[in-house]
Order: C-alpha cells, then structure tokens, then sequence
C-alpha cells in the first residue's frame, strides 16, 4: 500500500496532519504576531 493511499484512505492519519498543521500554522502566526508587537513598541519607546 502506497503512502498516498494510507494518507488518504485513514482518517486517524489524515485529522492528525489537519491538527499539526493547524498548531503548526498557529505557533508561526503568534510569533510574527508578538514580534511586531515588540518592534512596534521599541519604535515607540525611542
């Protein structure tokens, strides 16, 4: 059985993936996030 396949044809496999990338994408969203949140208060200190 190709991966494909068992990607695909088991759920289990596939909703865990949905889930990393969701947490995945999350972590990445927040840490841009806070990152210009201290660059813009640097700006404003200065």
């Amino acid at each position: 059985m190709s991966l494909w396949k068992a990607f695909f044809n088991d759920p289990v496999i596939f909703i865990s993936f949905i889930g990393l990338g969701i947490v995945i994408g999350l972590c990445v969203f927040y840490a841009i996030f806070f990152y210009k949140k201290m660059v813009n208060a640097e700006q404003h200190n200065n």
